[in-house]
């Protein structure tokens, strides 16, 4: 899967119980995250992106048509996510407008790309989010790509021979091909000179991700934990509590010990051994999802409640469907939120309209 929805200083503490104490109408959206590319060049066993025919990508003209909308809604941060990002035909053009509209561009990417992309990646992104999935042969077997790993180490090598201070983070997907690594994670993120490393649980209960339905119990199989993996990961997790200790006081490992420990309670909620629990989030008043062909949806897991395609993205956004998700939704009920593997908890402050 992408790395994705968490970042706001990665993961901040939230600020949010039930989400529907605020009011409906978004009038400041923070963060803006744009599917820019529908492929992928990874055919990771935990996400069917790469599956997909067309290859579609975001139109800029379209999107430029959304400057004044953009700017209205005091967008700070944007994600470039996908796919790949880095497939896009026209993706410096793509940044040239973002870094027009003063925004802060973050590039979610499985890295494959950024050796053929480090001029325009180190002159006009601000940080670059990287997918890691273990040491070198774990992640080429995640990644089903021989040479995945170097060609990482390689991209990150031309960034920062052109632009040192460029932030560089690393994500990883907690799954059943690397439960038992997560040190050894740890060590190829610094053997990469990433800034920082975070993780998260492999999601296989929602139809993001290019599913066209939930998967079967087979095909979980091959990315959830069995009990006894549950268990192994349960014994790495507090080894590396125990030997990382500072890398958590520091966050060069973003999670505290709590979350980090969540983990394992995810893979249990998944074998039900434990009743699935909503983290607290605040993603559909601060954030949207855009996808390609204008769709705008309230976060990565939940259905599509307008599109920008032929109106702004301030119209999108606060549309009688959009309205009515964040009138009905209580985030600590709610199904999809119960089994969400990546938050997003905003400190920035909210905006919005009754």
């Amino acid at each position: 899967m992408p790395a994705s929805a968490d970042v706001s200083e990665h993961q901040p503490e939230s600020i949010l119980g039930t989400a529907n104490l605020f009011p409906q109408r978004i009038s400041r959206l923070p963060i803006l995250l744009l599917n820019v590319h529908e492929n992928c060049n990874c055919r990771c066993v935990m996400c069917d992106i790469w599956q997909r025919e067309d290859g579609r990508e975001l139109d800029l003209a379209r999107l430029a048509g959304q400057r004044e909308s953009i700017q209205r809604l005091g967008v700070r941060q944007v994600v470039l996510t996908g796919g790949e990002p880095l497939l896009h035909r026209n993706f410096e053009g793509l940044c040239l407008f973002l870094r027009d509209c003063g925004v802060r561009t973050t590039l979610l990417t499985t890295g494959l790309l950024l050796a053929k992309r480090a001029e325009i990646v180190s002159s006009l992104i601000d940080e670059i989010i990287v997918s890691l999935d273990g040491p070198e042969e774990v992640h080429d077997q995640v990644r089903r790509v021989k040479g995945a790993f170097h060609l990482i180490e390689t991209g990150v090598h031309e960034i920062r021979k052109r632009q040192p201070a460029l932030s560089i983070h690393a994500r990883s997907t907690v799954q059943k091909a690397n439960h038992a690594c997560l040190r050894q994670t740890v060590a190829s993120a610094r053997r990469l000179s990433f800034d920082s490393i975070s993780f998260l649980a492999a999601d296989v209960t929602s139809q993001a991700f290019n599913r066209q339905l939930i998967w079967p119990g087979a095909r979980q199989g091959q990315v959830v934990l069995t009990p006894s993996e549950v268990q192994i990961l349960e014994r790495e997790i507090e080894a590396l509590i125990e030997e990382n200790a500072a890398d958590i006081d520091v966050r060069y490992i973003v999670e505290s010990r709590e979350k980090l420990r969540h983990l394992v309670r995810r893979f249990r909620e998944q074998l039900g051994e434990l009743p699935p629990s909503a983290p607290l989030c605040n993603a559909p008043w601060v954030s949207t999802v855009m996808e390609v062909d204008g769709s705008i949806r309230p976060c990565f897991f939940h259905d599509k409640v307008g599109n920008a395609l032929d109106s702004s993205l301030e119209e999108a956004v606060n549309g009688e469907r959009a309205l009515e998700f964040r009138a009905s939704l209580n985030v600590e009920d709610d199904p999809t939120c119960q089994r969400c593997v990546c938050s997003l908890n905003y400190k920035g402050g909210l905006d919005t309209d009754s």
